[in-house]
């Protein structure tokens, strides 16, 4: 079916407030999810109101707390989410961020004992539209194991930049650190265990596997090898380590109402780019300038932008399964 980004946000408001979430809160959590379908990104979209819903009334996740927050050093800010959704203590700590940035051209915020934070690139490209240079990073419930290990330890833990331009929307690099989604395994398994190629992942022991079911009992592979293991590895200490929250590995799943709250971390560098650099944006412009000359060229996030505002004008596809879904059981 297809849906208007009003008749989106409507489902989902009725569902989080059926499920006694505060109004403020699912107003907040709505309209990150709402982007995210705009942007196609259906994995970080809809799909997740069914486990955010059941976590908030099992209580894995509390949907009526107020982050802590805290300015612990002249240009660091900390945010307590307390174990609640992670949208509303993300977003009110980078709206301290600019003006700290702004004094002091570079800040620092760290947000523990959180949730699942959605779209990271997002939060990057709303600090570049107002003029700041943004780094996100967060860690996830482990899938990857360390190179040469075979147990889960890190996320796949994502990190995203986002760099704001004079004349054209923000440059938005967005990524995950695994070499593909885990959901591609999963829906290998579903098709009756078909074959996927070798590289992706490793079974239990360590050793290289085509099979679906043992990919998901063992442990997915980052991109780039060892590179990328070692950069999920800086992204956990970033994440979790400087949030005082939980590792990967100590991380319960988004998805169910198993065990106690994932209590991961996030992480964000805010940066004033004219407090080094008055000429800043006259340089972007010159790099652009010289990429987009040669023919192919595709700026990061340009994709997402152009999706966006055709699915604002023609609606957005919404699965008819999911809506029933919700519809029966949320709704």
């Amino acid at each position: 079916m297809l849906l208007t980004k009003n008749e989106l946000e409507q489902i989902a408001l009725s569902s989080f407030t059926k499920a006694s979430i505060r109004q403020d809160i699912a107003k907040c959590i709505t309209d990150a999810l709402v982007l995210a379908e705009l942007d196609g990104l259906h994995s970080h979209g809809f799909s997740r109101i069914p486990s955010y819903i059941d976590q908030a009334i099992c209580g894995k996740v509390n949907g009526n707390i107020d982050p802590e927050i805290r300015q612990v050093a002249d240009a660091v800010v900390y945010v307590n989410a307390k174990n609640g959704f992670a949208f509303p203590s993300v977003y009110k700590g980078l709206d301290l961020m600019k003006d700290i940035a702004k004094k002091s051209g570079i800040a620092m915020l760290g947000v523990g004992h959180s949730h699942h934070c959605g779209v990271l690139g997002h939060y990057v490209e709303k600090m570049a539209r107002e003029n700041y240079i943004c780094i996100a990073f967060s860690n996830s419930p482990s899938a990857m194991a360390p190179w040469g290990g075979s147990i889960p330890t890190f996320g796949t833990n994502p990190i995203a930049f986002g760099c704001p331009t004079e004349e054209r929307n923000p440059i938005v690099i967005d990524m995950s650190l695994s070499k593909v989604a885990r959901g591609k395994i999963l829906a290998a398994k579903q098709k009756g265990n078909v074959e996927i190629p070798e590289g992706w992942a490793i079974d239990k022991e360590g050793k290289p596997t085509t099979n679906p079911q043992d990919a998901l009992e063992g442990s997915m592979l980052p991109m780039a090898d060892a590179k990328g293991a070692a950069l999920a590895f800086m992204i956990e200490i970033l994440s979790a380590s400087l949030t005082s929250s939980s590792y990967g590995y100590e991380a319960s799943s988004f998805f169910d109402t198993k065990g106690d709250a994932p209590n991961i971390g996030h992480s964000f560098i805010v940066i004033d780019p004219t407090v080094m650099a008055p000429n800043f944006y006259s340089r972007i412009h010159d790099l652009l300038a010289f990429m987009l000359d040669q023919d192919g060229v595709r700026l990061p996030g340009e994709r997402r932008f152009a999706l966006r505002e055709e699915n604002r004008k023609k609606g957005i596809e919404f699965p008819d399964a999911l809506y029933e879904q919700l519809k029966t059981k949320y709704i």
